[in-house]
């Protein structure tokens, strides 16, 4: 009966002796030191690195706010309604979905503002402010084709700025609100256009089954297929996805 207790104090022994001819691991520290900078450039250079930590962690919103994502997902998740069924397709699927048409459709963009204002800037050849200006340009005349001049001269009357004469005297934020109102009107529209169809078969359906007194049948578990047979036969899928992206000028 004193085994058991004599090879666990043994155990516990030899644990003990092993920890104390432990090494001692040396804990490393993390000084943050404040030191004044001795020449304008050191300045300018910490001002540059905090001016790109901030378009970095606001790149998500910039990625939704000015590329073609808000048309894209609202239309997409006019679909799932339509059809009467909140999770198909999953709202991972509708995300991932729209954001990969939008790089589809701003790829060309991208890629001439990186060639003509962020590709020189880290090179050298131009400044932060002007890098900037000729980065943005693609992305602003993105913006311009898609907005509405109504929506833009709103945006200025309610700013009390001077009224631009030109896109150039445009400032950003002005335009910016103005193409998401845009593109939410514009995405309500082709979502309503979506929903019509699948309305009708709803109405048809729940009349239907009023007429033969079925009343305890819901009509969705009727009217679902139906949408379904009606969407797939006109190859709803590819016409949708060919229309929004035609929808970019």
């Amino acid at each position: 009966m004193r085994k058991p207790g004599f090879v666990l104090g043994f155990v516990l022994l030899l644990s003990v002796a092993g920890f104390a001819q432990t090494p001692n691991i040396p804990i490393p520290s993390v000084n943050v030191n404040i030191t004044e900078a001795k020449t304008p450039r050191q300045v300018a250079l910490s001002l540059q690195v905090l001016f790109l930590i901030t378009i970095i962690s606001l790149a998500p919103t910039l990625l939704i706010t000015l590329t073609s994502y808000i048309r894209m997902y609202i239309v997409l998740s006019f679909v799932g309604r339509g059809l009467s069924q909140q999770g198909l397709p999953p709202n991972q699927i509708i995300v991932s979905l729209a954001l990969f048409m939008s790089l589809f459709v701003m790829y060309p963009i991208f890629q001439k503002s990186y060639q003509e204002g962020i590709g020189p800037y880290l090179d050298g050849k131009l400044s932060l402010a002007e890098g900037y200006t000729k980065a943005m340009k693609p992305i602003r005349d993105f913006m311009f084709k898609q907005t509405s001049e109504r929506y833009i001269y709103r945006f200025v009357k309610m700013s009390k700025t001077e009224r631009p004469r030109t896109r150039d005297d445009v400032p950003d934020f002005v335009l910016i609100p103005a193409f998401i109102l845009n593109e939410l009107t514009i995405s309500f529209y082709m979502g309503m256009l979506i929903l019509i169809p699948f309305t009708i078969i709803d109405i048809v359906v729940a009349s239907v089954l009023m007429s033969m007194g079925m009343m305890m049948l819901p009509p969705t578990m009727v009217a679902f297929p139906l949408k379904l047979v009606l969407f797939l036969a006109v190859d709803g899928w590819d016409l949708l996805i060919e229309k929004l992206v035609l929808s970019f000028r």
